[in-house]
């Protein structure tokens, strides 16, 4: 009798120690959930969801507990049996309020791309104006009339249109190479603000499987799969502004598919004495469907189109002896006008051995023309200096990302890997002395740029535990082509260039509640393709070295700060000023500081956050006290206090604040700074209407929007003078807007 127990317990043991490897799904509604958080309670093992919302956990057996938890979700916790060994099975997750008590530092993949899903959450996006401002420390500026695209701050870089942060959504780039008015310009008036899921950003060259331009950093959208509700909403305010929305599901009742279709339209005069004469059209809709269980497809169509009129940059003598208001104009011929057709398509599916594979491919058709005069009568005194640059062009590409899992006895690698295309076929690309945006007086550069961009990297992320290291590479290869039109001879120029991009990344969980990272790496802006091939540069991909080092705290369940030291290191900074058709070399250069944010929650309903970066920005080629790079800021700061769900008013308070800068190389010249707030507050009468008023500039301050040191001379004048001429920022105003949902 005491064999056969001994049989038995032995038997017992040892089928409660069989290991097994378990697969699930963690759903919502029917929906994947990608990125929750799955943890074995007993034998520590996890995994992260797939963009199927599967997981894979080996070391596993009867009796383990598993926890799933996603930011946004109810945790829920599981006790496997084996039936559900045996099994593929499904856990759905139930949705619940963002709340930074749920947010555990060593679950999410990301953990500050975590963070803004909450802010998104408590403060969501109302225009597009407040599109990347939801990136923590990115300070913007517009100064054309609202269809230019913003002029982006961050790190102490003056990025201008950005040249040194990289732009995607949906995988889709936003970035222009050779653009006609700027290297890098990024028009991100194509996207609808109520139609962002994510925003996923990160700052600094540490990161494999972004490119060009993502130097100070990088910003990705991605855009909601489905709706959760039809909507109709229509504002209306101050200066003629006025903006209609419709967005509207497709498809209903389907599991396996989702369609809807948004469509925005906005107009406005401005605050100005010459009218802007605004008008923006955006039309989206998406397509997804689920094949199987592990393979999806997206089709996303888009159209967009403004037109407007600008009252130009107005230089500050004007404003100081009473002839202008700063709302007047010197030449309000300024304007333009601009659209892009995009078409991306997204595929989805698991390979062989659970390795996944994510890919997609785009086109984009994209025409810009734009009429500037910033010198006014310096070059011509009898035509004035207006410039017209324009540009066809159209987009080829695709980007392709595999994932694999791999489990070790004492660690775990996640190995990535990508390739990718981009080609860039633009057409009659000009810049011209015109008159009053009709007679073209000049042609000062006419041509075609053929620019390609292929790209491949790797990336393995080894997981010992409490720490992370991550090595990766990536290879560029980018060929640039300029045919010039203006040549008496045939002119085709051709050159080539590659980079080999190393970077390293260690992160350290001390405890669930603080977590260390040293991020190292290379990067790299190109630079536009008539700039490499007609100055004949050596280094046509010059190179940012970067090193970031801080912490991720959360001291308390409510409170989380985030703190790291940087450095930044520029081989060149060669930069084409499409406005004057002339280069800037300003060689080597250095830009460190520090990054510090805070979160709140005071209580569910109200919820805190600050963003603050100090930088020191110097040229390493000029001397001491003439080192200074203009316009690049030195200290900034952003943040709001929201709040929702309050006897059904939802809003809040959000500011910005940038120092006085350096205008000028010596610093004898600043571009003055300025703090600017702005209110919104809403009141659902019920679950369908809702009423909401929001107000810019509330303590209705007199600040400059844009700033730039430049020597200009009006008719009248006989000398040039040179000093800071500016766009005036948004006065106090209002609009009100009435939403219905259904």
């Amino acid at each position: 009798m005491k064999k056969i127990v001994a049989y038995l317990t032995l038997l017992s043991l040892a089928f409660t120690v069989h290991a097994q490897t378990v697969k699930g799904y963690v759903m919502d509604n029917n929906q994947p959930l990608e990125s929750a958080y799955v943890y074995n309670q007993t034998s520590k093992e996890h995994a992260h969801t797939n963009q199927f919302g599967q997981f894979i956990i080996n070391k596993t057996k009867v009796g383990d507990s598993l926890m799933v938890g996603l930011l946004g979700y109810e945790k829920k916790t599981l006790v496997l049996t084996q039936s559900l060994l045996d099994n593929t099975f499904i856990i759905n997750l139930d949705a619940k309020a963002f709340v930074l008590d749920e947010l555990v530092l060593s679950e999410p993949i990301d953990v500050m791309n975590s963070v803004i899903k909450i802010d998104l959450a408590t403060s969501p996006i109302n225009s597009s104006q407040e599109i990347l401002r939801k990136v923590p420390g990115l300070i913007i500026g517009q100064h054309a009339g609202g269809g230019k695209a913003e002029q982006i701050f961050l790190r102490g870089f003056d990025v201008d249109h950005g040249t040194d942060v990289g732009l995607s959504v949906d995988g889709m780039p936003v970035n222009m190479v050779s653009h006609a008015h700027g290297q890098g310009y990024s028009d991100l008036h194509f996207l609808i603000p109520e139609t962002i899921n994510t925003i996923n950003f990160g700052k600094g060259p540490y990161f494999a499987n972004h490119g060009d331009f993502n130097t100070a950093g990088f910003v990705d959208f991605k855009t909601k799969d489905k709706l959760e509700d039809n909507l109709i909403s229509f504002s209306a305010g101050q200066f003629n502004s006025l903006r209609t929305l419709g967005m509207f599901n497709l498809l209903e009742n389907k599991t396996s598919q989702n369609a809807y279709v948004a469509v925005e339209y906005i107009e406005t005069d401005g605050p100005f004495e010459s009218p802007q004469n605004f008008d923006r059209l955006n039309i989206v809709s998406k397509y997804n469907a689920y094949l199987n269980n592990d393979s999806k497809i997206g089709v996303t169509l888009s159209h967009f189109t403004s037109q407007w009129d600008a009252s130009g940059q107005i230089p500050q003598r004007l404003v100081d002896n009473g002839t202008l208001s700063n709302f007047g104009a010197v030449d309000d011929t300024e304007g333009g006008n601009t659209n892009r057709t995009n078409l991306n398509v997204q595929y989805s599916t698991i390979l062989d051995n659970d390795v996944s594979m994510q890919t997609n491919a785009f086109y984009s058709n994209y025409n810009f023309e734009l009429y500037s005069n910033f010198t006014f009568f310096l070059e011509d005194p009898i035509n004035g200096d207006q410039i017209k640059q324009k540009e066809a062009r159209n987009i080829f590409g695709f980007n392709t990302q595999f994932k694999k899992n791999k489990n070790y006895d004492t660690f775990d690698i996640t190995y990535n890997s990508g390739v990718g295309l981009r080609y860039d076929d633009v057409s009659d690309i000009e810049l011209s002395h015109t008159l009053n945006r009709k007679e073209t007086l000049e042609n000062i550069q006419l041509g075609n740029v053929n620019q390609r961009n292929l790209y491949g990297f790797f990336n393995a992320e080894i997981d010992l535990g409490k720490v992370k290291i991550t090595p990766a590479v990536r290879l560029e290869y980018i060929k640039f082509q300029y045919q010039d039109q203006l040549s008496p001879t045939y002119s085709n120029l051709t050159d080539s260039e590659v980079a080999i991009l190393p970077k390293l990344s260690i992160e350290y969980n001390q405890n669930n509640n603080v977590q260390w990272f040293v991020k190292s790496g290379i990067g790299f802006h190109s630079n536009d393709s008539r700039v490499v091939l007609n100055q004949d540069i050596d280094n046509a991909l010059p190179k940012a070295y970067g090193l970031d080092f801080g912490n991720i705290w959360k001291p308390t369940q409510k409170l989380v700060v985030n703190t790291a030291l940087w450095y930044l290191f520029s081989e060149e900074e060669f930069v084409y000023v499409g406005d004057a058709g002339i280069i800037e070399p300003s060689g080597k250069s250095e830009r460190y500081g520090v990054d510090f944010g805070v979160r709140y929650q005071l209580t569910d309903n109200i919820y805190f956050n600050t963003d603050a970066t100090l930088t020191r920005a110097r040229s390493l080629e000029e001397d001491n006290g003439n080192d200074y790079i203009p316009l690049a800021p030195d200290f900034t700061l952003v943040g709001g206090l929201s709040f929702k769900d309050l006897n059904n008013f939802s809003g809040g308070i959000n500011y910005r604040y940038v120092d006085d800068r350096p205008a000028n190389e010596d610093n004898s010249v600043q571009a003055e700074g300025y703090f600017v707030t702005d209110l919104n507050v809403n009141y659902a009468f019920n679950k369908h209407w809702k009423l909401g008023v929001s107000i810019e500039n509330v303590l209705d301050t007199d600040w400059k929007e844009t700033q730039f040191l430049t020597e200009s001379r009006l008719q009248n004048e006989a000398d040039p003078v040179e000093e800071i001429h500016f766009t005036p920022g948004t006065p106090f105003n209002f609009k009100t807007t009435l939403s219905y949902t259904f």
